[in-house]
Formats: C-alpha cells, structure tokens, sequence
C-alpha cells in the first residue's frame, strides 16, 4: 500500500516508517498539517496514519476537511489523547480507527490490515488473464513463479483490467468503480498508476501489457496469446 505517515514526532515517524517498509508498503513522511494538505490532494494514498496534535494545522481539521472535500481515504489517528471522549471525537469526525500512543507496532498492524479486509470490494476470488493472476484479497499480483504487492488502489485497478482482457474499459468508468462515483479525484491520477502498473508488470517480466486507446480507455494485451 501507499501510506501516508501525518506525524510531528520525527523519531517516531521514523520508526513507524521503517517498519511498515519492512512489510512491504510505500511510505511518505510529512510533520506539519499545511504540508500534510499538499500531500492529501496528491490523491495517491490507500491509508493516512495521522496525529491530532499537529504544528500549523490540527489533525482533526485535516480530517474534516478531507471529508468534506469527498476524500474517503482511510484514516487512522494515532494520539496521545486516549479518553473515550476524544476517541469518540475522533471517529465522528471521520477516522476509521483511533490508535493510542503509546502502541505496539504489531497492534497497529493488525489494525491496518483488519480495516481492509473490512473494505475489500473485492471478495476472495482470484481473477487472471494471460500469464496474471491476481489475489484480490491479499493485494498479490502473480506472474507464473514471480508476484509483487500491490497497494489497495492498485488492487482494485488492476483486478478491474484483468476481467475486462482484451476488452477496452472506458476511462470514467475506472475512475467511478476505484475511486467511487462521488470522489473528488483528477483525470491524472489514473494515468498515475496505470504507470505504477506498467512498471509492476515489467518488473514481473509479463508478457501483457496495459494499452491506452487514446479517448477511449485501457485494455490488456497478452503478446504470448499466439503460443497457446
């Protein structure tokens, strides 16, 4: 996943950071809440970990702000404030989870992935095309003996071309069913992980590729489909 890390402590950032690199995911760092805005509207993040109590601009405004702006990002707060009062607060404002500090890396962990099992859209079936095979569930896109992590986004992007093969999908219907209908995300962020895609796939060694139909949308084109 691509993770955002919204977090004034930079020692705990760090750690934070380091750890869910070692599990596989991308992360940025970020320490105030007006930079923290430049990285929001990137649009490019499955899950923002993110402190209420923030230099410039407080996590909670943050929150709301991105909400009623249409970004249904997931969030987590991680804060020193832990009453039931501000957990409460916290939720209501739009969070998906509320993590108190001090807290064990493994909790966190288990937080992240119990909130998207809880949003995948998905199911557990497995779709392929050509030498792909992917693990919707798990964010595990296979080539034969190879695979790579996807993010959440590239997930469902992804699983999104595989079942369409060969078949062009149009470039709004893309954007409604991964980013949702009512979201409020730019026409580039698609092309942004077709290119994240293409490069998981050269990475892989596949033998499909993703074609833009300029004006139309994308499909899948398998070069060794001739050989079967």
């Amino acid at each position: 996943m691509n993770i955002l890390i919204i977090e004034d402590d930079k020692d705990l950032c760090h750690a934070v950071s380091w750890q869910l690199q070692q599990d596989g995911h991308s992360i940025d760092c970020c320490h105030n809440g007006g930079e923290a805005n430049l990285y929001i509207r990137q649009g490019i993040y499955d899950l923002i970990l993110l402190d209420r109590m923030l230099p410039e601009e407080n996590g909670l405004h943050l929150l709301r702000s991105m909400r009623a702006a249409g970004n249904l990002t997931p969030v987590i707060i991680l804060s020193a404030l832990g009453e039931v009062d501000d957990r409460v607060t916290g939720l209501n404002e739009g969070a998906d989870d509320y993590l108190v500090k001090p807290f064990a890396y493994s909790e966190l962990a288990a937080r992240i992935g119990s909130l998207f099992r809880r949003k995948n859209d998905f199911g557990t079936t497995a779709v392929s095309y050509g030498d792909l095979s992917l693990d919707s569930t798990e964010n595990i896109l296979y080539c034969q003996d190879k695979k790579c992590s996807l993010s959440h986004t590239e997930s469902e992007l992804m699983g999104l071309l595989l079942k369409a093969g060969d078949k062009i999908t149009n470039r709004t219907v893309l954007l409604h069913k991964v980013w949702g209908v009512d979201a409020s995300v730019e026409d580039s962020n698609l092309d942004n992980y077709i290119y994240f895609l293409r490069k998981r796939l050269k990475t892989l060694e596949s033998d499909v590729t993703i074609v833009n139909r300029r004006g139309q949308g994308f499909y899948l084109q398998w070069h060794n489909a001739d050989a079967e």
